[in-house]
């Protein structure tokens, strides 16, 4: 069963997606304008079936969740409402997967609750000490709420062109202008101070004590796998790095198939499979 919900963290609303039942399972959305907790994993947990309890929140200042008045959003405010809501659900141990923004909030929430995530996948992570602001990422957090804005920024996020298309293109038009306001407060420039914020320190990466994959595209452009996946690789104690070819920054839908088994055997780890 799949439900939507709000769900009040901290005093503010946080809208979920939420499906299956089993051993609970975070999914975190990642920072482009209009991406949403259902629209980057709904197609994930309907494949994955009820075998795990899927949670997809939509992170503040995207979708229907609102900025918590006096923030202004970045890694610390995700991370804090990530462990709020599944400390709200009444959830004590959860995997953690996240998608490039949102794989450095979960590498961030398993440094800072150890006794509660016991798994992560990070998806095109960023996070890695030192990395830059991609001149991918720059025009995507620049890419303006209409269809033309919603065509670039589709076209620099795949390798595969034909995943452009008419329908992708109006949706997340769609998306992008219903979020345009609170996402224009989110990331405005100089936006390296922003990759900056979403940078964890060697020392945080040290305590991430729960097994970690990386699962990162050998075409993306937006999170290099040089500089946002490889570094990662020298501070984190359990980790080990899965590169799909011919994918750029989304291999959840470059590579649905691969991304889905990838995501069942490591998971499944976690249930004696």
């Amino acid at each position: 069963m799949t439900a939507l919900r709000t769900v009040t963290v901290d005093g503010s609303p946080v809208h979920v997606l939420e499906s299956g039942t089993g051993p609970a399972v975070l999914m975190l959305h990642g920072s482009g304008p209009g991406t949403t907790g259902s629209g980057a994993w709904a197609t994930t947990a309907q494949a994955l079936g009820t075998s795990w309890r899927l949670v997809a929140p939509d992170q503040a200042g995207f979708g229907r969740t609102p900025m918590p008045a006096g923030s202004r959003g970045g890694l610390r405010l995700w991370t804090e409402q990530a462990a709020g809501l599944m400390d709200a659900l009444g959830v004590e141990h959860y995997a953690v997967v996240g998608h490039s923004m949102g794989g450095a909030v979960a590498l961030a929430l398993a440094a800072a609750r150890p006794q509660q995530v016991t798994h992560v996948v990070a998806v095109s992570t960023m996070g890695a000490p030192g990395a830059p602001l991609s001149a991918e990422l720059d025009a995507l957090w620049a890419a303006p709420a209409d269809p033309l804005g919603a065509r670039d920024m589709l076209s620099r996020l795949v390798l595969d062109q034909a995943l452009v298309t008419e329908s992708a293109v109006a949706a997340r038009a769609a998306s992008m202008r219903a979020g345009a306001a609170a996402f224009a407060s989110l990331f405005p420039p100089p936006r390296a101070r922003w990759a900056d914020d979403l940078t964890l320190s060697a020392r945080t990466l040290a305590g991430v004590r729960a097994p970690v994959l990386l699962v990162h595209g050998a075409e993306d452009r937006v999170t290099p796998l040089g500089t946002a996946a490889l570094p990662l690789l020298e501070h984190l104690a359990d980790v080990r790095l899965h590169v799909l070819g011919r994918c750029g920054h989304v291999p959840p839908l470059e590579h649905p198939h691969d991304f889905r088994r990838l995501l069942s055997c490591f998971l499944g780890r976690e249930r004696g499979h």
